[in-house]
Order: C-alpha cells, then sequence, then structure tokens
C-alpha cells in the first residue's frame, strides 16, 4: 500500500494538482476542504468514519478499498474549527493507520483588499484563524501521530508548507496574508528543527505567481508585470508547477534536507540589477 498523504484546500487550484500529484506517483490521499470543485483533482470519495472512528484497524489492509477513487477520499470542513481539526486527524489514522505526508496548502486572502489603515479585526482574525492558526495545530496533531509511529525506509514522515512570495514582499493593500505568510516560513523552521530527530522533514513551498481563482482578481496587474519582464521566466506559473516542487520534497531524492524554501515564481525571487 501506498503512503497515507494528507493535503489541505485539496478541492480546486494548487491543491487539487497536488493531490493528483502524490496519487499517481502512488500516495493513497486524503483531501480535505470546505468544498470540492467537480472535475478538479483526482476522483474523490468521501472517506468513511469520523470522530468517534469506527474500529477500521490500524494494520493498512482494513482501509477503504482503492477503487473508482483512485486512491483519494475527501473530507469537508473548516480548518479554522480546532474540533474538525481533531476529528480529522482521528479519522485518517483510524482509516489507515498512520499519516506519511501532510501539505498544509489551504489558505485564504483578505476578502477586500484595501488601505493598510483600514484593515478589521474581523479580517485580521479570518485570515490568520485559517493560514496560521490552522497550519499550527494541524501540523501539530500530525507530528505527533508521525512521530510515535514506525519508520518508513528511514521516516517517519514528510509535512510540506505552501507559503507565498509575500512572505517576503510587502502587499500593504493585504497586510493579513502577508503577516500570515510570513508566519508560515517560520512555523517551517521551528518544526523542521523539533521533528528532525524523529525522522520527519518539514519544508516549504514557495509559490509566485500562480494562475488561480485566488490571483483572478488580480490578474491584470500581474500579467503586466510578467509582460514588463519582472518574472525571468516569463509566464504564469501553473498548480501543477507547485505540484511537482511538493512531489520532490516528498519523494525519497532529498533525504538530506529539511527546514529548506523552494521557490515556485519563475525566479522573481531573484535580486537583479
Amino acid at each position: 500500500m501506498g503512503r497515507v498523504a494528507l493535503v489541505t484546500g485539496a478541492g480546486r487550484g494548487i491543491g487539487a494538482a497536488i493531490a493528483s500529484r502524490l496519487r499517481a506517483d502512488g500516495c493513497r490521499v486524503v483531501g480535505v476542504d470546505l468544498a470540492f470543485d467537480a472535475g478538479q483533482g483526482p476522483a474523490w470519495v468521501p472517506l468513511p468514519g469520523r470522530a468517534p472512528a469506527p474500529p477500521l484497524g490500524h494494520d493498512g489492509e482494513s482501509a477503504p478499498a482503492d477503487d473508482a477513487s483512485g486512491r483519494a477520499w475527501s473530507v469537508t470542513g473548516d480548518l479554522a474549527d480546532a474540533a474538525f481539526r481533531d476529528d480529522l486527524v482521528a479519522a485518517v489514522v483510524a482509516a489507515f493507520g498512520r499519516i506519511d505526508v501532510l501539505v498544509n496548502n489551504a489558505g485564504v486572502s483578505a476578502a477586500k483588499r484595501g488601505d493598510l489603515l483600514e484593515v478589521t479585526p474581523e479580517s485580521w482574525e479570518r485570515v490568520l484563524g485559517i493560514n496560521l492558526t490552522a497550519t499550527m495545530f494541524l501540523t501539530q496533531a500530525v507530528a505527533r501521530v508521525m512521530v510515535a509511529q514506525e519508520p518508513v525506509a528511514g521516516r517517519r514522515g514528510d509535512i510540506v508548507n505552501l507559503g507565498s512570495l509575500n512572505s517576503w514582499m510587502a502587499s500593504p493593500d493585504r497586510v493579513e496574508y502577508c503577516v500570515s505568510k510570513a508566519g508560515v516560513s517560520m512555523l517551517t523552521s521551528v518544526f523542521a528543527a523539533r521533528l528532525a530527530g524523529d525522522g520527519v522533514r518539514v519544508n516549504e513551498v514557495r509559490p509566485g505567481v500562480i494562475e488561480t481563482a485566488m490571483t483572478a482578481v488580480a490578474h491584470d496587474k500581474y500579467s503586466a508585470m510578467i509582460e514588463a519582464g519582472a518574472f525571468p521566466i516569463a509566464r504564469w506559473g501553473r498548480p501543477a508547477d507547485v505540484a511537482d516542487a511538493v512531489a520532490v520534497l516528498c519523494s525519497t531524492e532529498l533525504a538530506y534536507t529539511t527546514g529548506q524554501v523552494l521557490h515556485v515564481d519563475g525566479g522573481f525571487h531573484l535580486p537583479r540589477l
């Protein structure tokens, strides 16, 4: 049986592309999102069992059988809800006995871009609650599972966080998003330092301008930047570009790497004269 991967924000866009790539690489993928867009990602089927977990066992053989899902199961819910996060982890462990990969992709931007001096507590709490707090405590819960499980090929797990170029590049019209992604970068570092000795690697993929629903609101702005030469690789990024990077970090190819950032931004981060 393949490794068990939990991918958040898997219902569309980058998350759906990551789920599809990990499934193609042989993983049993559990995707979580508020909703799943038809035609995006693998052919999902609902994951049976939510806390209190059913007696499915922990030997891997009692997990849901691979069928038309193509080894992909979906769970709908709000990761900002602590009880849901607990239910999610319990259900995945009950179904499969372990979690080998966690991809923290779920995230939102500011509901409305605007003046930094007009940001409301409600907008701040919404974005940081999903992007940072949920990532922190879901990672904590999954890390507890990983460090307690038997290693496979010398490793107990791989965690990949999805950052953003806005973790270092200021956008005053969406401070909530910038601060949340800067926090995700530090979470990558501290979890990498804490978990390395337990055989769990933690790395970050930092996308640039990727063509998704989230960037649609600024499509003309980013297209103009691309045409003006702001990106050495002069095109929009694609969800598959990000999925490829995640797949490499979850493979055995970079076994001596943790706490690193893999930029998927067409070279935008490069200092240039």
